[in-house]
């Protein structure tokens, strides 16, 4: 019988170290807050130049967005990542909010959040997104093409992490391009 539970899925599997485990999101919700910081406060040039970055509630706007308003409302966006950094657990749901603000506040900007930030906020998304965009997703392996992450299974929808992000926070229309057959 001692045998058979190698043939068992997760049983006898390697172990590795893994304190650094956790559900804990205020290293990468700080990350995101500061984002959305550099953002708004960036050097611009004029031709990049945007009705966000000239507007003094940007930063209201984006802590009304991310849920964070109640919490830091009127403080500046450096001081509440230095806050969330600091303070207690956040959760997936405290993330995807705040990236959902921070994908509305950049317009056309670049982004550039981490890699596994992306990757979480659209695992946790694609259980939350309306029905009809978890149909076009469902059964199928998203693939974000920059970010090195994937998950799923069946045909591939390959894509920016941008473009899957949006579409599964419903920012934009445009689902992943249907690529190939796994």
């Amino acid at each position: 019988m001692s045998d058979l539970s190698r043939h068992l899925p997760l049983s006898n599997r390697p172990s590795r170290d893994e304190t650094t485990v956790s559900a804990d999101r205020r290293a990468a919700l700080a990350a995101v807050v500061r984002h959305a910081d550099a953002l708004m406060s960036g050097t611009l040039d004029l031709d990049a130049l945007t009705s966000d970055a000239l507007n003094p509630d940007a930063a209201a706007q984006f802590l009304a967005e991310a849920r964070l308003d109640r919490e830091f409302a009127g403080r500046p966006l450096p001081e509440v990542a230095d806050a969330i950094a600091a303070g207690g657990g956040r959760s997936i749901r405290a993330l995807t909010d705040a990236v959902r603000a921070a994908l509305s506040l950049a317009g056309d900007r670049p982004v550039d959040l981490d890699p596994v930030t992306t990757g979480s906020v659209a695992l946790y998304a694609i259980g939350r997104a309306p029905f009809d965009r978890r149909a076009v997703v469902g059964g199928c392996t998203l693939r974000a093409t920059d970010d090195g992450w994937e998950f799923g299974r069946g045909p591939e929808r390959a894509a920016p992490a941008r473009q899957i992000l949006e579409f599964l926070l419903a920012l934009g229309d445009e689902p992943p391009p249907l690529t190939t057959r796994r």
